[in-house]
């Protein structure tokens, strides 16, 4: 089976990229065949600065390696050094509904993020995904429950080219995590974590001891004292407490019994050592640009290889050649 996922160089990585992507792909590498991009082309659809992309590119790739996906067994690549991916993007848009588009969730909530900046590429964004996608004639593709949409859009496209020109995608299917698929904003725990949002939402990869605990000291929690997972009626509680069964690898009915008639404070202590230990080898993360372009160039020479054979398959089933 190939599996196909990616992320943004947007601002920092935080720790619901990690748990909702990252931490399957380490996963799945050992059992699939798997293609990881980072997906610099989708940032230019917001305001972004242009002196600082290549670097939060190569940043992101290096978070990659440092969390675990090992270049002898899965293929890490930027997705604008191949060209295939806005080649296959035009002709996918030339059969995708435009009315799918203007549904997108994100397509909604970047509009309203960025009123003066609502362009074609934001609302076309998501044919890019699928392009993304079905290039690599993916099978698999793990990402988060906010993603799940783009999947589905992926597999109408992908069913409705075969229907039209004749099989030529293999449709994919989203995996989505059974835990972490969607980690909260540390300040509004209704909300999911994003790294576009104010700082104190969120913890960064690449954040210090001291500020991983002022950020946990400050999480929402409620007026109650009893350390449980209800979503409903605690919703910050149980957020805390997803996060810290992920990085502990204890369940969350045994941190429900470690800190029974415990209080917040010494929970949001205990929450705040976890995150401090397990996030060293993100800020030990030192830079080997020689070891990460030759990564990413054999990564782009193995990428390169599927995508020339998937476009001429649809050049054919289309007439272009």
């Amino acid at each position: 089976m190939r599996v196909f996922s990616g992320i943004q160089p947007t601002n920092e990585l935080h720790i619901g990229n990690y748990l909702g992507a990252i931490k399957q792909w380490i996963e799945l590498q050992q059992k699939h065949e798997c293609i990881f991009c980072v997906v610099d082309l989708h940032a230019l659809t917001v305001p972004y600065d242009t002196s600082l992309l290549k670097q939060k590119t190569e940043s992101v790739a290096g978070v990659y390696l440092a969390a675990g996906v090992n270049p002898e067994k899965s293929v890490i690549f930027v997705q604008s050094s191949i060209k295939e991916h806005t080649e296959l993007c035009w002709i996918l848009s030339t059969i995708a509904p435009l009315g799918d588009l203007q549904r997108m969730t994100q397509f909604k909530d970047k509009s309203r993020k960025h009123e003066k900046n609502i362009n074609i590429g934001l609302l076309s964004y998501p044919i890019l995904m699928v392009a993304d996608i079905l290039l690599y004639q993916t099978d698999m593709v793990p990402v988060g429950e906010d993603q799940k949409q783009h999947v589905e859009l992926a597999r109408v496209i992908a069913k409705k080219f075969n229907n039209k020109f004749g099989e030529t995608f293999r449709v994919p299917k989203a995996v989505i995590p059974k835990d972490g698929a969607r980690i909260m904003s540390l300040t509004e725990p209704n909300k999911k974590m994003s790294k576009s949002d104010p700082e104190n939402t969120y913890i960064s990869l690449f954040d210090s001891p001291k500020d991983i605990k002022k950020k946990i000291s400050s999480a929402t929690t409620d007026s109650g004292k009893e350390i449980k997972y209800d979503k409903t009626k605690k919703p910050g509680v149980s957020n805390l407490l997803t996060i810290y069964s992920l990085f502990d690898n204890k369940p969350i009915s045994a941190l429900e019994k470690q800190f029974k008639n415990k209080g917040y404070k010494e929970f949001k202590e205990g929450l705040a050592n976890v995150l401090t230990e397990k996030l060293v080898p993100f800020r030990d993360l030192e830079a080997k640009p020689d070891h990460l372009e030759q990564v990413l160039q054999q990564g782009a020479k193995k990428a390169q290889a599927i995508a020339t054979q998937t476009m001429q398959k649809v050049k054919r089933a289309t007439g272009l050649i």
